[in-house]
C-alpha cells in the first residue's frame, strides 16, 4: 500500500521522476556511504586511520549489499537512524578496518553532508528545467513583441501593452530565480565534519584538514565551523526556492486568468485524450497552470517548517532536525516538480493574437485614456484634464458611448481641437524593452 503523494498511483505523476529517484531510499543511503567512505579517504591521506583499512571501508560504501528489511527492523528497534547502518558496514569491512569507520564523526555530519550531495544533484535538475524555460520565454517574448494586449491592475484594464512585454517580465523574474539558486547552493550545502559538537574534538588538530579533504573528494564547500546547531545556510537556499515557486505561481495565476473563456487569450498545450471534465465534454482546463499553482502552494507551505528548524537548542537538537529530515527531500522533489511544470506549460503556450485585439478593443477606448489626459495637460492643465476625462469616462461606462464622443461633446473641449486616441501607438517602450531583454538569454 502507498500512503505518500510522492508515490500513489493518484498523484505520483505530479511530481519529477528524476528527483524522487535522487531522495529515494537507496539514494539516501548511498549518499550517507560516499560521506562515510570520503571521510575514510580523507582521514587514511592525513594519517588520522590507517590507510590500509580505507579500501575496506570504501568497499563497504555500496548500498547494495545492505539489507534494508533488516534496516528497518533494527532502526526501529534501536530508535537512532544511522547506527544499524554503521553495524551493516562493520560486517562488510571486517576486522581491522570496522573499528576506524566513523572515525571522530557524529550522525549529523553524515545526514547533513548526504543532503548537500543530494540536494547538489537537484538543483542540477532545476537549473537544467528553468535553462529551457528561459528559452522558450524569451523565444515566445520575441514572437510576440509586437502583440498588442491589454494591460491590467487590480483585474481591469489599464493601459496597452504588448505580449511580449508581458512574458519579458515572466522571463526576467525566472532569470532571477535561476541566479538565486545557482548562488546559494555551493554555500548552503557543505561538508559537515565537527564531531558531537562541531568543535573536531575526536580528531584534534587534523580535524578542519580532514573535513576540508573531505569536502574536496565530495566536490563540496568545507563547513569550516560545523556546529550541528545552524541551519541558517541550507535555509538560505530553501528561501530562494520559495520565491521560484512565489514566481512559478504567478506566471500559473496569469495563465488561468487569460484562458477564461471570456478572455481567450492563450491556452496551454492540448492533446486529444486530455480531459477536463467527467460531466462537461466540452471543458479544457488550464490542468497544467492548475497543477503548477498547486505545487508552488505545497511548496511554499514548508518553508516555514525550515524557519523552524533553523531554532536549535543547544549543540543539538534532534526535535529541529528530525523536522527537516523529512521536510528536506519534500521539498527538493517540489522544487524540481515546481521548475519541470513551469517549463512544460511555458514550453506549450498557444497565443490567440485575435483574441488580444479584440479584448485592448472592448472599452471603447478607455484603455487609452491616459494618452488623451497627456495631450489635454499641456492645454488645460493636468489636473482640470484628469477631472474632465473623468466625467467623460463615466459617461462613455454608463451611456455605452465612445469615449472620443464623450470627449469632444465635453463642454471643457469648446475651442479646443479633439485629441487623437491610437491604441497601438500608446504601447511605450514594450518592444524596445523585449529586444534589450529578451535577446540576452544565456542558458
Amino acid at each position: 500500500m502507498t500512503a505518500g503523494m510522492f508515490d500513489s498511483f493518484i498523484t505520483r505523476h505530479w511530481f519529477s521522476e528524476e528527483a524522487k529517484e535522487i531522495w529515494s531510499d537507496l539514494q539516501t543511503l548511498q549518499a550517507w556511504l560516499d560521506v562515510e567512505a570520503a571521510l575514510a579517504q580523507a582521514q587514511g591521506r592525513l594519517g588520522v586511520i590507517p590507510a590500509d583499512a580505507v579500501p575496506a571501508i570504501t568497499e563497504a560504501s555500496r548500498h547494495e549489499r545492505f539489507d534494508t528489511e533488516r534496516l528497518s527492523r533494527d532502526i526501529a528497534h534501536a530508535q537512532h537512524p544511522f547506527v544499524p547502518v554503521l553495524r551493516q558496514m562493520e560486517e562488510f569491512a571486517g576486522e581491522p578496518a570496522a573499528g576506524y569507520i566513523h572515525w571522530g564523526a557524529t550522525t549529523q555530519n553524515i545526514f547533513d553532508t548526504g543532503v548537500a550531495l543530494q540536494m547538489r544533484r537537484t538543483q542540477a535538475l532545476i537549473d537544467t528545467s528553468l535553462a529551457t524555460a528561459e528559452i522558450s520565454l524569451s523565444e515566445l517574448a520575441l514572437a510576440h513583441r509586437d502583440t498588442l494586449q491589454a494591460g491590467r491592475t487590480h483585474g481591469q484594464h489599464a493601459l496597452p501593452m504588448t505580449f511580449g512585454f508581458k512574458v519579458t517580465g515572466w522571463l526576467e523574474e525566472v532569470r532571477r530565480d535561476r541566479v538565486r539558486l545557482r548562488d546559494r547552493v555551493s554555500p548552503s550545502f557543505v561538508a559537515c565534519l565537527g564531531g558531537a559538537i562541531g568543535t573536531f574534538a575526536a580528531m584534534g588538530e587534523k580535524g578542519p584538514a580532514v573535513e576540508a579533504e573531505m569536502a574536496r573528494i565530495l566536490g563540496l564547500e568545507p563547513a569550516v565551523l560545523p556546529m550541528r546547531s545552524s541551519f541558517d545556510r541550507a535555509t538560505d537556499y530553501f528561501s530562494a526556492l520559495a520565491l521560484l515557486a512565489g514566481t512559478a505561481e504567478k506566471i500559473a495565476q496569469d495563465v488561468v486568468f487569460m484562458q477564461r473563456t471570456e478572455i481567450g487569450e492563450v491556452e496551454e498545450a492540448f492533446h486529444m485524450g486530455k480531459v477536463g471534465s467527467s460531466t462537461m465534454a466540452q471543458k479544457r482546463n488550464p490542468s497544467t497552470a492548475l497543477l503548477l499553482i498547486s505545487l508552488c502552494r505545497l511548496l511554499s507551505a514548508r518553508l516555514p517548517l525550515m524557519l523552524g528548524s533553523m531554532v536549535r537548542m543547544d549543540e543539538g537538537d534532534s526535535s529541529a532536525t528530525n523536522v527537516a529530515d523529512v521536510a528536506v527531500p519534500e521539498i527538493a522533489i517540489l522544487g524540481a516538480s515546481v521548475a519541470a511544470t513551469l517549463t512544460r506549460l511555458v514550453t506549450g503556450l498557444v497565443v490567440h493574437v485575435d483574441a488580444m485585439k479584440r479584448n485592448v478593443e472592448i472599452t471603447n477606448g478607455l484603455i487609452v485614456s491616459e494618452a488623451a489626459m497627456m495631450q489635454l495637460s499641456d492645454r488645460l492643465g493636468r489636473h482640470k484634464a484628469h477631472h474632465m476625462l473623468y466625467e467623460a469616462a463615466q459617461r462613455s461606462v454608463m451611456e455605452g458611448v465612445p469615449f472620443t464622443q464623450a470627449i469632444s461633446e465635453h463642454p471643457e473641449m469648446a475651442g479646443h481641437d479633439m485629441v487623437t486616441l491610437d491604441t497601438a501607438g500608446y504601447t511605450g517602450c514594450s518592444e524596445t524593452i523585449v529586444d534589450t531583454l529578451a535577446k540576452n538569454t544565456n542558458p
